[in-house]
């Protein structure tokens, strides 16, 4: 055993303006340890617009005894890996008296459980969403906070709907009430921000070799200052200086595993990709792969911006998203709003695909997730804030109770939800939003 070299669990790969961290590796704890890790607990939360079918979408029954709906049909395999939830609601939603901008509002207070103030200014406000909360206690741990993509480029000034500020709808994380977190589109950007980019590896080199200029011309300097010191001072600075070579050697040796662990297999657009369906499971395998490094614990993926009217050809939708929402229970945009609705679990079934085929620890990635999918609205028709389409996947480290159809009842706010999974976080809070109380309906 003491033939073999440990790699540190927390160890990260640093150069300077860039570190990059390891996936989980055999070599991270001895061998008869190895069973005893503990892997971390990751969180995704996940948006899609304009609420959803939900005759075709709620399951039929409750518990462990409920068959999937149609639009959910594509999370059959993941059955027993999942919780899906009825009856939740975000009542700060709901107009309070501020008239139409529904759409806005989902968005909005979808991670929050805030009413955002009605406005197309400057003076936005809503509240911290649950995502930023968890970065703000978790986010030191990891290289990256956070991450935030999205499908659709949003703007954060003018009006979007009904008086409403396009910082509503264009964003579901809020690093402060007034502070929205301006998600990213193009993969490359945000390959880049995960791992650098090759130009930065550039930049690195010859930063590499002016520092290590300087600190020959330290050397240099130390030398011929011991020369004029005492025994005791002497050995102070030969400490210092020991433990600033040291440092160097560090960041050398880094530098140089980061050239070699930057994943070239992963081929990355330069520009954003056209075709929807390459564009939204690009950016789901850049989460995965966010994940699997554990350069982030916690993550939004907005699939289109508040009221988003973007056409579905690839289903045979050719009518705006939106615009179909308004469907006045006409069956045939009905049927094509299903189309999309199912489309879209599709894409996420394979994103927990990929999840569930990386291994990790004596487990997968997907059991040390928890993938929240869902809107801030029911039926986009009638704008309902409550009965909200909400899947829970992934195991949570073990500690959520998985493969169930969770009936809440009286409007429980998601905030509820919310608690429970900061709890799996390690992020310890009491309130977010108009939480009530934890929802242990989960607990394994």
């Amino acid at each position: 055993m003491s033939g073999f070299k440990t790699i540190p669990r927390r160890r990260f790969l640093k150069g300077l303006g860039a570190a990059m961290a390891l996936p989980m590796l055999d070599g991270m704890a001895p061998a008869r340890a190895a069973a005893a890790a503990t892997p971390p607990v990751r969180a995704a939360f996940v948006f899609f617009p304009n609420g959803a079918i939900m005759p075709s979408w709620k399951p039929t029954g409750s518990g462990t005894d409920f068959e999937l709906s149609q639009t959910l049909k594509p999370l059959e395999p993941f059955r027993s890996e999942l919780n899906i939830f009825t009856g939740l609601a975000q009542d700060n939603g709901r107009a309070k008296g501020d008239g139409p901008g529904d759409h806005a509002r989902c968005a909005a207070s979808y991670l929050t459980g805030a009413h955002p103030v009605k406005t197309s200014g400057a003076n936005i406000k809503v509240g911290v969403s649950v995502d930023q909360v968890a970065a703000q206690q978790i986010g030191k741990r990891t290289r990256l906070p956070s991450l935030e993509i999205g499908i659709e480029r949003g703007r954060n000034a003018g009006n979007c709907d009904s008086g409403y500020s396009c910082a509503y709808s264009s964003n579901v994380a809020w690093k402060t009430a007034t502070t929205p977190v301006a998600k990213e589109i193009n993969p490359r950007a945000v390959f880049n921000r995960l791992f650098g980019s090759t130009e930065d590896a550039k930049v690195r080199k010859r930063r590499s070799r002016i520092r290590k200029s300087i600190l020959d011309l330290v050397a240099a300097d130390a030398q011929r200052l011991q020369k004029t010191l005492g025994k005791n001072d002497q050995a102070k600075l030969d400490e210092y200086f020991t433990s600033v070579r040291e440092i160097e050697q560090r960041i050398a040796r880094a530098e140089q595993d980061a050239e070699q662990r930057r994943p070239r297999e992963f081929k990355v657009p330069d520009q954003t990709p056209r075709n929807l369906t390459e564009h939204v499971n690009l950016m789901y395998d850049l989460l995965a792969l966010a994940f699997q490094t554990d350069t982030t614990r916690v993550s939004t993926y907005m699939l289109g911006n508040a009221g988003s009217n973007r056409t579905y050809p690839m289903v045979g939708v050719n009518s705006g998203w939106h615009s179909l929402s308004h469907h006045r229970d006409e069956k045939a945009k009905v049927d094509q709003l299903q189309k999309i609705d199912q489309w879209h679990v599709e894409q996420f079934a394979k994103f927990l695909g990929k999840l569930r085929g990386i291994t990790e620890g004596d487990g997968t990635l997907l059991d040390n997730c928890m993938i929240m999918y869902g809107s801030g609205l029911s039926d986009g028709n009638k704008h309902w804030h409550h009965d909200l389409p909400v899947v829970v996947a992934g195991r949570g480290g073990r500690t959520l109770k998985t493969g169930h159809h969770i009936l809440a009842k009286d409007e429980r706010p998601l905030n509820d939800l919310f608690l429970s999974m900061l709890d799996r976080l390690d992020a310890d809070v009491e309130s977010i939003g108009d939480s009530k109380q934890r929802l242990t309906e989960i607990d394994a």
